[in-house]
């Protein structure tokens, strides 16, 4: 029985624009990735990349910290009704 290897390489096409492509780390896998405009899931190496990258996001995976200013929370907005008398202002 032979197993077969799954073979990661990045194919250069021979466009010049793209030859000279920086090759970045995908975020996700960490393989090579292309960081050039012809590769349209940059910078991630492939479609299934993004997408879980995209997945991880929604599913609240990945958060960005919010620092509030001290004493933030505590006061309310403030409303000096401005927006509030742009929607009632007749047409």
């Amino acid at each position: 029985m032979q197993i077969r290897r799954r073979r990661l390489f990045v194919s250069m096409p021979r466009n010049p624009a793209v030859t000279n492509a920086r090759t970045v780390r995908c975020p996700a896998c960490g393989g090579p990735s292309l960081y050039t405009p012809a590769n349209p899931w940059r910078p991630f190496c492939g479609q299934r990349c993004k997408q879980q990258d995209l997945g991880d996001w929604a599913s609240e995976r990945f958060r960005v910290q919010v620092q509030e200013p001290d004493g933030a929370e505590d006061e309310p907005p403030a409303d000096n009704g401005s927006f509030k008398a742009t929607l009632n202002k007749p047409a």
